[in-house]
């Protein structure tokens, strides 16, 4: 699908009627995970509070998120590229303003490597282009990479290992970014300030 393709579908999108959930009405399984994002974000990002409506999906998402950041193979800055790049390619609006947020303030990524993937333009480091390059041909290609493209990604430094931790990050990003076009979640203003729009073709 090209990117006018994907906007054509994103103007005739379905939105879900649903409205967020709080701490105060959420299901006690959802309630958990929203208190826990309270403690340790200080703020409940709208993108919970929707996918709140679904307690297995926003446990299932918190879970493998946490499990991502802490036991995939790669660095803060690293994860950030791979989620930014998974949620560009998904066309995420949501998801790409958050994970700036994150890259610019939290994740220390160069602010010109964060730039290169929201403008699909090159990565100037040979290893994070490797990263963003393997990252974008496994949504792509529905998770077969070719021979090619894994030496091409062992050969900038990265393990087979890595393959798996990747792949966890799509099945976190395909929560997050599916629920918030359904959703059409606005973003925090907390993340305003890196609002993302895809180009057209």
């Amino acid at each position: 699908m090209n990117k006018g393709t994907q906007q054509d579908a994103a103007s005739t999108a379905y939105t879900i009627s649903l409205p967020a959930k709080t701490i105060e009405n959420a299901d006690p399984r959802a309630r958990e995970v929203l208190e826990q994002t309270q403690v340790k974000m200080g703020m409940i990002p709208n993108m919970y509070g929707v996918m709140a409506n679904s307690p297995a999906m926003l446990q299932s998402y918190a879970q493998g998120y946490a499990l991502f950041r802490e036991n995939s193979g790669f660095t803060p800055a690293e994860q950030e590229i791979v989620f930014l790049t998974i949620s560009r390619e998904n066309v995420c609006h949501y998801c790409m303003a958050a994970h700036s947020f994150v890259a610019d303030n939290l994740s220390k990524v160069p602010s010109q490597i964060t730039d290169a993937i929201r403008d699909d333009a090159p990565i100037a480091d040979k290893k994070m282009a490797g990263l963003r390059e393997f990252t974008r041909t496994m949504v792509v290609s529905r998770g077969h990479p070719s021979q090619n493209d894994v030496s091409t990604f062992t050969q900038a430094g990265y393990l087979e290992s890595h393959i798996l931790d990747i792949i966890l990050a799509i099945s976190v990003k395909t929560i997050s970014n599916y629920a918030n076009h359904v959703f059409d979640t606005p973003i925090d203003a907390a993340f305003t300030a890196r609002s993302w729009k895809a180009q057209a073709a």
